[in-house]
């Protein structure tokens, strides 16, 4: 929800400048949790490190006792063989030895199950990562209902108001940055043939008559317009026309001037002085 609207439609603000403002209160609620979460997460990965100890402690007092259930079950059993114990002896040695290693092979695999359970030790365990992580994402949220402009130019298109609701990722107005303007020339491709980056262009704008920006060609589309169109053309009957095509040219405005501003999407006539340096093609790889 908008807390304060800090612009007006049309309004000129600096970069840096406070635009609008949310309503802080989810977002502390939403770092508290994690900050708890967080917490919880290390209460848990230090008792399942315990855990951990507990069972590899376990685990060594049953290597202990089926050793000596071994060295116990040779001595009788050698006995046994020459007759001073009764065979009835030397199969309980053999129980005994057995069920020895019985408890420690279900000792290591309490062990085994306990360290899968705890993942890595320590604060890089994965569960303290991530909590850590979503904590960390709250902190920037909180910082983004802060909505601040990324760069000097005039509001366009505003209607937000405080009170009002916005979405993730849904632009709720316009920003036109100021501090660089571009035309978007469309040539045709018959008339590509000596055109290069770097190359000084003149241009005229329909709202200036007779003004004139000094510009400088930035790059030459790899593809015709009608390429990327919704529906492009495909001329595949026998009845096909060729159609010379389009090629946008990307043209940098050196100095605009703020005596002329300008205007995004409006009309412009691009002059390219294709006997200026310019910069070779790069030759593919």
């Amino acid at each position: 929800e908008v807390a304060q609207v800090y612009v007006r439609d049309q309004h000129a603000v600096r970069r840096g400048a406070p635009l609008f403002e949310l309503d802080k209160r989810p977002f502390r609620l939403a770092a508290r949790q994690a900050s708890a979460a967080l917490a919880i997460a290390k209460q848990t990965v230090e008792a399942e490190m315990g855990a951990v100890k507990a069972a590899a402690a376990d685990v060594r007092e049953k290597t202990v006792l089926a050793a000596n259930a071994r060295t116990n079950a040779d001595r009788k059993l050698a006995l046994v063989a020459r007759g001073f114990l009764s065979p009835q002896a030397g199969d309980d040695a053999r129980a005994a030895l057995k069920s020895a290693e019985a408890q420690l092979a279900s000792s290591k695999a309490k062990l085994y199950e306990a360290e899968k359970t705890l993942g890595t030790p320590g604060q890089r365990n994965e569960r303290i990562e991530q909590a850590r992580a979503a904590l960390e994402q709250t902190h920037l949220d909180l910082e983004h209902t802060d909505v601040i402009a990324p760069c000097a130019g005039v509001v366009s298109q505003l209607k937000l108001r405080p009170g009002d609701t916005v979405d993730k990722n849904v632009p709720v107005f316009v920003l036109v940055c100021s501090q660089e303007f571009w035309v978007n020339a469309n040539f045709k491709e018959t008339d590509l043939q000596r055109i290069r980056a770097a190359q000084s262009a003149d241009v005229t704008v329909d709202m200036y008559p007779g003004q004139h920006f000094a510009g400088i060609v930035e790059s030459v589309d790899a593809a015709a317009g009608a390429a990327f169109s919704l529906l492009p053309p495909q001329n595949a009957t026998g009845n096909w026309v060729k159609v010379t095509q389009r090629v946008p040219v990307r043209v940098l405005l050196t100095h605009p001037g703020p005596a002329f501003p300008l205007r995004v999407g409006t009309s412009a006539t691009v002059t390219v002085d294709t006997t200026s340096s310019a910069k070779p093609p790069k030759e593919p790889d």
